[in-house]
């Protein structure tokens, strides 16, 4: 076997900037869907195990993931990140996601990267959300509200950055521990920060919610006409971070409508209450890839609903590879 390369966070981060990782994203896209494979997802310990195949012609990879409990999955809304604010008393838990991701050449199944999966989920889902909002987000938008402060948070931060030009970002977040963090990355950016409340997205060109929480994160009839929503944080068909009223608002585009309509609550539930059909899903990714412009139809705000599909993974992987093949490297 050839050396196995094992790849961690500070590499991953280094192989994909915002820039490289959203371009990897493009040329998944427009290279068209492969074979669905079906992920996995069972009770695990006190948590959770996802794991994700994806292959192509010439590699394949699985990721597998774990995912804690965190005290933000059942205290509401008001608990928007995974660690709870020091001030609370408690006690700090240890990461939300854990997991490897391993890259196996196809024709000899043989394996040649172990990867952070945590790392690569990370910089994959902010790229992937970066792709969709310079798709779907007003050109001039200036003002982003972050729900979350953590790794998701930071990483859509870095992304939604160098798509536009933000002038100023309102944090919502109860978290002490990571905030300052995130404020000072913010300013780092040439962004202006503040800490803000959850009626702020009143203010919103661009609403990013990278949170665990199992119910929505603010109302939907706040949000002024053109807005963009984000939603990455619920891959679950029972929980949501966004309410009713903003799907039914929205031009809603998805990654894959088989990936969104088996795990993606932030529709599912208004499915359920018979606000909303899958039909009025108005775009998938590939779509938007190949040209198609949704219509707006009456809607005033436009969303983009993640849950994570693995040929995503695979995609990042893939361009760590090539990162680490290049000559010099």
């Amino acid at each position: 076997m050839d050396a196995l390369f094992v790849v961690g966070r500070a590499a991953i981060e280094q192989a994909l900037p915002p820039s490289r990782a959203r371009g990897a994203i493009a040329a998944a896209l427009l290279a068209g869907e492969s074979r669905p494979i079906a992920r996995m997802s069972l009770a695990f310990g006190v948590g959770e195990l996802l794991v994700m195949p994806a292959e192509d012609e010439d590699l394949v990879g699985v990721k597998i993931l774990t995912l804690a409990p965190s005290s933000a999955s059942t205290r509401g809304p008001e608990a928007l990140v995974g660690t709870p604010s020091s001030s609370a008393g408690a006690n700090v838990p240890g990461p939300h996601a854990q997991g490897i991701y391993v890259l196996f050449e196809a024709q000899s199944l043989t394996p040649v990267l172990l990867l952070d999966g945590a790392a690569l989920t990370e910089v994959r889902t902010a790229a992937v959300s970066a792709w969709a909002t310079d798709v779907l987000a007003p050109p001039e938008a200036k003002t982003l509200v972050l729900f979350g402060s953590g790794p998701q948070a930071r990483a859509h931060l870095r992304a939604l950055a160098e798509i536009r030009a933000l002038e100023e970002m309102l944090l919502v977040t109860v978290d002490e521990h990571s905030a300052p963090e995130l404020l000072a990355q913010a300013e780092a950016l040439g962004i202006r920060a503040t800490r803000a409340g959850a009626s702020e997205v009143a203010r919103a060109d661009i609403v990013c919610c990278c949170t665990t929480s199992p119910t929505p994160l603010f109302d939907g009839k706040l949000l002024r006409p053109g807005t963009h929503v984000i939603a990455v944080g619920s891959h679950l068909p029972d929980r949501r971070e966004l309410d009713t009223a903003t799907v039914l608002r929205s031009v809603v585009a998805v990654e894959t409508r088989a990936s969104a309509l088996a795990g993606a609550g932030d529709l599912l539930i208004p499915i359920k209450e018979g606000a909303f059909d899958a039909e009025l899903v108005a775009a998938d990714l590939f779509e938007l890839a190949g040209g198609f412009v949704p219509q707006n139809d009456g809607h005033d705000v436009t969303l983009f609903k993640s849950v994570g599909v693995a040929f995503e993974d695979l995609a990042m992987a893939r361009a760590v590879l090539e990162t680490l093949r290049a000559p010099g490297s």
